[in-house]
């Protein structure tokens, strides 16, 4: 199992790569995601979160290898084939996505990003049941966390695109109701899941979201201040979400003496 999780790793961050840099049916990862406009769409610099994700899951990777794990007992080595597993399938649902996302299958985009949230509910299942030390925090939970939080955004993102790619009107909604909509329904999942996870690193990806959609609406560059009442929205959720980290922050177990 360990040698999938790697061999599908270095999958996923190659066709990724490959989108960017050739890129894949002539279009970059971004340029697909400017051709359906949408006021929930972050800013493109809120994207380089992609670099972080994928050293720290290059840390899970080369963690969950014998190297580091000889002298594991046999409930770790279950622990960490049942994660290897959710997180190869998701690898290669990442892998695929990007295709569909390139070629503008937007329904298959759609489902495959389901299948990467699903297998990344399923890991953070299992490591909050699990008896973690510090070390495997720092390279099993984090890097899931992290991860976890960009999908959270992302998938809603996507159900967003798809909407768009349909030529769905919103009921006669204006547009900007629906993404105060949309935006205060992923704040109220991430803040749901932040504070039951007990779960700091997923909520402030959460933020670096938003704080992505606030900078996109505010600057000249983006929508310039047009959108007011989603500029609030974001601004709002951003502060609710870092009250709640804060009282996460202060709840914590304290060490014994």
């Amino acid at each position: 199992m360990k040698t999938i999780v790697v061999i599908t790793y270095l999958t996923m961050v190659a066709v990724n790569a490959m989108a960017n840099i050739l890129p894949i049916n002539g279009q970059s990862t971004g340029q697909v995601s400017d051709s359906y406009p949408n006021l929930f769409a972050p800013a493109g610099i809120t994207f380089a979160i992609w670099a972080l994700i994928y050293v720290l899951l290059a840390a899970y990777a080369i963690y969950q290898t014998v190297l580091f794990q000889k002298n594991q007992s046999v409930l770790k080595k279950n622990f960490l084939d049942k994660i290897g597993i959710y997180f190869s399938i998701s690898s290669v649902a990442n892998a695929v996505w990007i295709y569909s996302w390139h070629y503008h299958i937007i329904v298959l985009s759609m489902l495959l990003m389901l299948m990467i949230l699903l297998c990344l509910i399923s890991i953070i299942r299992l490591v909050i049941k699990a008896d973690l030390s510090n070390t495997d925090k720092i390279f099993i939970k984090l890097p899931f966390s992290i991860y976890f939080g960009w999908i959270t955004v992302a998938t809603i993102a996507n159900a967003t695109v798809l909407l768009v790619s349909t030529g769905w009107n919103g009921f006669g909604i204006p547009q900007g109701a629906w993404a105060v909509i949309m935006i205060l329904a992923g704040a109220g999942i991430g803040l749901a899941t932040m504070l039951k996870n007990k779960d700091i690193a997923y909520g402030m990806v959460i933020v670096w979201a938003y704080a992505g959609i606030l900078i996109k609406h505010i600057s000249y560059g983006g929508f310039n201040g047009q959108y007011p009442y989603v500029i609030a929205a974001a601004g709002a959720c951003i502060a609710l979400l870092m009250a709640a980290a804060v009282y996460i922050f202060a709840k914590r177990e304290k060490p014994a003496l």
